[in-house]
């Protein structure tokens, strides 16, 4: 069996989208829900690199809702695509210490998530989503 073969199959595709979505998402949803646990200390550390933690709440809805629709493949090009954007403005916003090394890991590490929410983008969900069942979309 050529392992090129198998990466050319539209199984292969869809199983790496579905994949690549609950590994994208993972990391939203479990971040949104610990800013739940620890509201008040996020709203603070907000506040100290100049973000008013009254945003909090969006940053909650899209971190928990927008993941979920992620991993279910729900309007999966357009979430991805603002998932890209928070992405970049919360590395410009939060690590952009690029002298500091942590922060400098941090920094691209958002980049390259962005990255991976740019590909999803545009390749759209795959078969095992909620956009192929609804939508017809079939990426």
């Amino acid at each position: 069996m050529n392992i090129i073969n198998i990466t050319h199959t539209e199984a292969f595709n869809n199983i790496t989208k579905l994949l690549a979505r609950f590994a994208l998402a993972a990391l939203f949803i479990l971040t949104g829900l610990s800013k739940v646990e620890f509201y008040d200390a996020t709203a603070q550390y907000m506040a100290t690199m100049g973000v008013p933690g009254v945003l909090l709440p969006l940053v909650i809805a899209l971190e928990v809702i927008g993941g979920a629709m992620v991993v279910l493949g729900l309007l999966t090009r357009l979430t991805a695509l603002a998932f890209a954007i928070f992405s970049i403005v919360s590395a410009l916003l939060f690590h952009f210490d690029l002298g500091e090394q942590t922060q400098f890991l941090m920094f691209y590490k958002n980049i390259a998530i962005a990255g991976g929410f740019l590909a999803l983008a545009a390749s759209g969900a795959g078969k095992y989503s909620l956009d192929q069942l609804l939508l017809k979309d079939r990426s």
